[in-house]
């Protein structure tokens, strides 16, 4: 009876058991995957970016900018951003330097009294330039500043996803995000972040995506307040990849005269 019952514990255990350990096992591996879909398409990338902020009464903001990013070594990345349209964002310019296992170094150019602001590293989850985007949503979290945990397999518009939650090792307005991940594309088709008491507060949603230079890219993309009921719509026009950006575009001295050929 003893060797029976132990059969009967390790059939359970393969057959029912082990799918959940290898997902809990691979969650981190999948975010892994989805952040390199997500923010690291192409060696480098340049595209038009058309940013409408809308209230909840429906009254709408639109912001116009472009936005460079290039790829560097170990997961290293650097993006700048220069802002077209309205007048009283015009001339503002957003440098990043993203780095693997430390701090980013960021700046922001506020051309109306001609300061260069370093954004420190403790202001990554506060507002990009009014919307309900922050600044780490544009340019990605840190894997290791959380810890995650396969819930279970779904679909959205027709596709296979994972359904992965992540939880902050530190403290931040959420607690934690649940992320459904294309299975085939590894793109984040849906977030939805929770405050800590609980309540979903906050959703961002990949409303298109199309294929650009063979690659998967989010031209189209919301992020909600549930609570305010503001939202932030982002589309992506004009969008190229391995378009030979140099480190000389990315530079503190270009966030006051930015370059010409990339910007227009």
């Amino acid at each position: 009876m003893k060797r029976i019952l132990t059969f009967i514990f390790l059939f359970l255990s393969i057959f029912i058991i082990s799918p959940v350990v290898v997902h809990a096992e691979n969650a981190g591996e999948i975010i892994k995957k989805s952040q390199e879909a997500f923010f690291y398409p192409g060696k480098d990338m340049q595209a038009k970016v058309k940013m409408s902020l809308i209230s909840k009464t429906g009254q709408q903001r639109l912001r116009e900018l472009t936005m460079l990013r290039k790829n560097g070594s170990g997961g290293d990345q650097k993006y700048f951003m220069y802002f077209h349209n309205p007048n009283d964002v015009r001339g503002t310019s957003f440098l990043v330097y993203k780095y693997q296992g430390k701090d980013d170094d960021r700046w922001l150019f506020i051309p109306s009294i001609n300061l260069v602001n370093r954004i420190a590293a403790r202001d990554s989850r506060s507002s990009f330039v009014g919307s309900d985007f922050t600044y780490e949503d544009i340019s990605g979290r840190d894997i290791e500043a959380d810890t995650y945990k396969y819930i279970k397999e779904d679909a959205i518009q027709g596709k296979p996803c994972h359904v992965i939650e992540s939880t902050p090792k530190s403290q931040t307005e959420y607690t934690k995000k649940v992320s459904w991940i294309d299975k085939v594309t590894y793109i984040p088709l849906k977030e939805e972040y929770y405050d800590i008491q609980g309540s979903l507060y906050k959703t961002f949603t990949a409303d298109k995506v199309e294929t650009v230079n063979g690659l998967p890219a989010v031209t189209k993309r919301t992020m909600e307040n549930i609570k305010s009921g503001h939202r932030t719509e982002v589309v992506f026009e004009n969008i190229s990849y391995n378009v030979g950006l140099n480190d000389d575009v990315f530079s503190e001295r270009f966030l006051r005269k930015p370059p010409e050929k990339w910007i227009k």
